[in-house]
């Protein structure tokens, strides 16, 4: 028995299948690194300011597995930006999910968007894509992903806490990012301060959802109209 599973992680490893899923797992960590590595320096340096070399330095890797897993520098950079849009997503619903009323929800998410450069580094990425076509898909994938995400995170809230939502959740999301988008980007051209620019997206905003007081089940946009209509032609 001791002799057969001695034997038996060398099988594994010599198995195609386990050299593939391997192999697959080495790529991914290499391409999360020069990622990781690239982001801070694009975003310190810019695009033209920062060479493939510095960025293989700091991953300890070589220029060849930059152009081998992003084919160009462009590339990297806006795959970095469209990244650190989506990790920006996912700090802002965390920051979110304490929040008991829609006023202090809408605050959380407004705090936390400004505090943060990654929104000026993806309009880079936007303005980048506009003459590189082919790195288009990318941003208009981030985009989707950005909105969906933030669609279902709005309605986990407003199920959670019974809110009335002022707006369908995928309408809230699509018009948060929009607002947030604009504000920063004409913010960041003015030198304004993260508190000018969470003070005006707060006030841009206005309200997205109303508490409705009630201790019952939760419920989504309008569903005590519908339900209301739905008596009202039984009776007729």
């Amino acid at each position: 028995m001791v002799e057969k599973s001695a034997q038996e992680p060398f099988e594994a490893a010599g198995d195609p299948k386990h050299a593939t899923r391997a192999t697959r797992s080495a790529g991914r960590k290499t391409r999360s690194l020069l990622l990781d590595a690239a982001s801070p320096l694009f975003r310190e340096r810019g695009l033209s300011g920062t060479a493939i070399t510095d960025i293989a330095a700091a991953a300890d890797a070589f220029p060849s597995q930059i152009t081998y897993y992003f084919r160009t520098k462009e590339a990297l950079f806006v795959e970095c930006a469209c990244r650190d849009l989506l990790y920006l997503a996912r700090a802002t619903e965390q920051a979110a999910l304490k929040a008991r009323t829609p006023r202090e929800y809408t605050h959380a998410l407004a705090e936390t968007v400004t505090a943060s450069d990654s929104i000026a580094f993806f309009a880079e990425a936007l303005t980048l894509t506009r003459r590189r076509q082919d790195l288009a898909p990318l941003v208009e994938r981030t985009i989707e992903r950005l909105h969906s995400e933030g669609a279902r995170a709005y309605a986990g809230q407003v199920a959670r806490h019974g809110w009335r939502s002022l707006r369908a959740p995928d309408e809230s999301s699509r018009r948060f990012w929009a607002v947030a988008i604009g504000i920063i980007l004409e913010g960041y051209a003015m030198g304004r301060s993260p508190e000018a620019l969470c003070e005006e997206m707060l006030r841009v905003l206005g309200e997205q959802a109303k508490s409705t007081g009630e201790t019952a089940r939760p419920r989504l946009v309008d569903e005590r109209d519908t339900s209301s209509h739905s008596n009202e032609e039984g009776r007729s």
